[in-house]
């Protein structure tokens, strides 16, 4: 017999904030709109992460929410768990079939194209660099590259500054930070493909939609309001039109 696992402790205050972050909530799936800033797993010295903040939903029997994909730490938006396994099977297997559609919003400063869309397919390898992990661009017959694709189209643009939105297909880690600095437009507050804290106080990049397939049948929809501080500087860069 399985003994039941004691239940992780939350405080009441990170309860609170970890239940005001949630958009839709069923017997199968918790959708959150995580805010930029909060890391969705623990792991090189990350202090809170979204998924220890799920114990605050956690069963009798010390069961919780899982995760079924995950999103940059600087990357605010939408982000689904599974209350089942399950559940986080059948979510999981959406995801690795690339069945889900996935809409990004991203502030870039740039080399900005003549074109008002386009698709970046530009392969990533995986490399290390002064002790971090950053994806570049993989030339032909590279070993471990990777198949990418990205879709984008320019909402608003002024002077060198543009309101993207980006739609992968693919799931690479970075996928969109990579491509877009790749295509001479990085994202604004990137430290890693951009000019960091030169550009915007943090990353913003804001995964604002997201259609899934139900573990119970049916397609549904979420989408995680742009937040307030990339709001206030696509106004300041004149890029409001495309909110």
């Amino acid at each position: 017999m399985t003994r039941n696992r004691p239940v992780p402790k939350v405080s009441a205050k990170d309860a609170t904030f970890v239940r005001s972050l949630v958009l839709y909530e069923d017997d199968k799936v918790i959708v959150f709109d995580k805010p930029s800033g909060l890391a969705v797993q623990a792991g090189g010295g990350v202090k809170q992460s979204l998924d220890g903040l799920l114990a605050a939903f956690a069963k009798s029997n010390g069961k919780r929410p899982r995760l079924v994909h995950r999103l940059d730490q600087g990357t605010s938006g939408v982000v689904v768990t599974a209350r089942t396994q399950p559940a986080a099977a059948s979510l999981s297997e959406e995801f690795a079939s690339r069945r889900t559609e996935k809409t990004y919003l991203a502030l870039v400063r740039g080399f900005l194209p003549a074109a008002d869309a386009g698709v970046c397919e530009t392969p990533l390898v995986k490399v290390e660099e002064g002790g971090r992990s950053r994806m570049i661009a993989a030339k032909p017959g590279r070993k471990g590259a990777q198949s990418a694709l990205t879709h984008w189209r320019v909402l608003s643009r002024n002077g060198d500054v543009a309101l993207i939105e980006a739609r992968p297909e693919t799931g690479r880690m970075h996928q969109i930070r990579a491509h877009l600095s790749i295509a001479g437009m990085p994202i604004l507050g990137d430290w890693l493909y951009g000019t960091g804290a030169e550009g915007a106080a943090r990353l913003m990049l804001h995964a604002a939609r997201l259609k899934v397939r139900h573990p119970d049948g049916g397609v549904m929809s979420f989408e995680a309001p742009v937040p307030e501080d990339f709001a206030a500087l696509a106004r300041q860069l004149g890029l409001q039109s495309g909110l």
